[in-house]
């Protein structure tokens, strides 16, 4: 159910979303949809070589993790602007944890709207990105 501007407070969480730990089969799948082939996502040595210590996820998986749980509370056309600053790296077996928090009501071009801040983190909690989204509701 789409969330209601009026009944929506400033500092009301949203719906984590909680993903299975990333596997390997997760990252060659996304390589050949995202198109992005670098090896240090999929090739251990590449990884090891780049001084990762293997594998490494892809930053863009982790903030589509962020863009599923917003529009799991919006719908996609209802998003006005997301962005998101990388903070750390996501390996395979991190299980991620996206939430977020409602931080701004206000109106703009006609639209009430709302500013989230939105964060991932692993199992442990270590942040792997934290960014904001507007939508109108």
């Amino acid at each position: 159910m789409t969330p209601n501007y009026d009944t929506i407070q400033v500092g009301d969480e949203l719906p984590s979303l909680t993903k299975p730990p990333i596997t390997e089969v997760q990252l060659v799948r996304y390589s050949g949809a995202s198109g992005d082939f670098n090896p240090i996502h999929t090739v251990h040595q590449a990884g090891v070589e780049a001084g990762n210590n293997g594998v490494i996820a892809h930053g863009m998986l982790i903030m589509g993790f962020a863009a599923q749980m917003i529009t799991n509370w919006v719908r996609p056309e209802q998003v006005r602007k997301f962005g998101v600053r990388f903070t750390g790296i996501s390996r395979p077996g991190d299980a991620i944890t996206v939430r977020g928090k409602v931080v701004e009501k206000f109106e703009a071009d006609g639209e009430r709207r709302v500013r989230c801040e939105v964060e991932a983190v692993d199992q442990t909690g270590h942040r792997k990105l934290k960014g904001e989204f507007i939508a109108a509701l």
